[in-house]
């Protein structure tokens, strides 16, 4: 109750821990792109055996969060650089810079590279540091990768029920259920094992994952990602907008945004889209390749149960010839695209 009325007060002075959030995300060899938060709250902890009650309790603690804004936060690539920036009203942070020095000889085999986050605001007596660094990972694709693979979460390997009906089973599988206990559509773990390994198996073929989920639920998306066996990458969500932001509200959608980034950021390298065909990955999806024909090798939309949603998208498709797309039924029609075309052995 004392830090819901601080929160009110808008005032962070006294506060009871610091915790710093560093997200999954890429870079270059001279650029990095790293965000996170900086939170008043104790790290997140999911177990295998909790119960439904304890499941609802960490869930309403992903949400009711306590963010200090305007908190200088320092990155440091030991041995090569400093930077420092400070978190907006919300708590997040980010460092979107280009850099002098090569950074990729820092990253290891399959292209991460480890940094430190430091907190650099004075503490009161009472407040805890739950970190000193805190520690992220920001990934640098291989100069010889095939391609790369950018695919959504939501319905494309992590069945939420968006499309069912009153959207009750997406209010119990997001509430209720345990990350652990979450299932991996069939054969997706091993399709993007497969994607991620390419003709060379090397497991050099990044791996970029994305979702309309709020940040709030990134811990529990790469829990679940982890778990489950998914080939490592960054994990790109979205900012919830409140009636009470200020910014201006961006133009194009959450994912086409990102999408558009990783492509600026990886001029020569292609691309295998992934999503599916209960939302608006069609028309996002279709609109980027049609912009990026060279770029897109295949587009992947995983079908839903969704009669509408399935009409909807096969007349986005039908006239579409700007790049090979496909409507699966199962990991293992992609699976046959992907060998049949030469991305896989």
């Amino acid at each position: 109750m004392f830090k819901r009325v601080k929160k009110l007060l808008g005032r962070y002075k006294n506060l009871d821990q610091v915790l710093v959030v560093p997200y999954r995300s890429y870079g270059t060899y001279s650029r990095l792109f790293v965000k996170g938060r900086v939170l008043d709250n104790a790290p997140l902890k999911i177990h295998q055996d909790q119960n439904t009650w304890k499941t609802f309790v960490n869930t309403y603690k992903q949400f009711d969060s306590f963010e200090i804004p305007d908190a200088k936060i320092e990155l440091e690539l030991p041995g090569k650089i400093k930077l420092e920036t400070t978190t907006d009203d919300e708590g997040y942070f980010l460092f979107n810079q280009t850099l002098e020095n090569n950074i990729s000889e820092l990253s290891n085999d399959e292209g991460w590279v480890d940094y430190h986050l430091y907190y650099r605001e004075e503490l009161e007596p009472k407040t805890e540091l739950l970190g000193d660094p805190f520690e992220g990972q920001f990934l640098i694709p291989a100069a010889d990768a095939e391609y790369g693979i950018i695919s959504d979460i939501d319905d494309t390997i992590l069945h939420t029920g968006v499309t069912s009906f009153l959207k009750w089973r997406l209010l119990k599988n997001s509430l209720l259920t345990n990350a652990y206990k979450r299932m991996p559509l069939k054969g997706a773990p091993d399709l993007y094992k497969l994607l991620h390994k390419g003709k060379a198996e090397g497991n050099r073929n990044p791996m970029f994952y994305l979702s309309n989920s709020p940040w709030n639920m990134y811990e529990y998306l790469k829990l679940f990602l982890d778990y489950n066996g998914f080939p490592k990458g960054p994990i790109l969500l979205r900012d919830i907008r409140t009636p009470f932001d200020t910014t201006i509200k961006p133009e194009k959608p959450h994912k086409q945004r990102e999408i558009f980034n990783i492509l600026n950021t990886y001029p020569d390298l292609k691309f295998i889209l992934i999503g599916d065909s209960g939302e608006h990955d069609a028309t996002i999806y279709t609109e980027i390749a049609a912009q990026h024909s060279d770029r897109i090798l295949a587009i992947y939309l995983r079908s839903v149960s969704s009669k509408k949603s399935m009409n909807r998208v096969k007349s986005i498709i039908d006239n579409f010839d700007s790049t090979p797309v496909l409507m699966v039924n199962t990991s293992a029609d992609a699976l046959a695209h992907a060998r049949q075309n030469g991305y896989i052995n």
